[in-house]
């Protein structure tokens, strides 16, 4: 069983930065993927990155590629996501999640942990 928990959401202006991090409890940490997704109010919780176990392979969004950086410490059982040049379109709640493949990490059915979500607002 892994536990999840985000931190590090707010309100920041178009343009600027922000970093999300994401705390897992156990010892296994190290075993799991771990993406982040997004999700609007009404709309499907979609894509945003992932990170394979040893940080050594990141995957992007095509939104997103070129302005956030996923990372993880697993001496520190965390994953962040550092969030540049943001967009109003990038206001979302933010989940990060744990799974055990790599394969077809894009897809939110590949991750069998979930974080509660923060919100993330970009003003314009």
């Amino acid at each position: 069983q892994v536990q999840l928990v985000e931190s590090g959401g707010g309100l920041v202006q178009a343009g600027g930065s922000l970093r999300v991090s994401c705390a897992a409890s156990g010892r296994t940490f190290s075993y799991y993927v771990m993406g982040w997704f997004r999700q609007d109010p009404g709309k499907e919780r979609e894509f945003v990155a992932a990170i394979s176990w040893s940080g050594g392979s990141t995957y992007y969004a095509d939104s997103v590629k070129g302005r956030f950086t996923i990372s993880r410490d697993n001496a520190k059982n965390t994953v962040y996501l550092q969030m540049n040049s943001l967009k109003p379109e990038d206001t979302a709640v933010y989940y990060c999640a744990a799974g055990r493949t790599i394969v077809a990490v894009t897809q939110k059915e590949r991750y069998d942990y979930w974080g509660q979500g923060t919100q993330v607002t970009v003003s314009s």
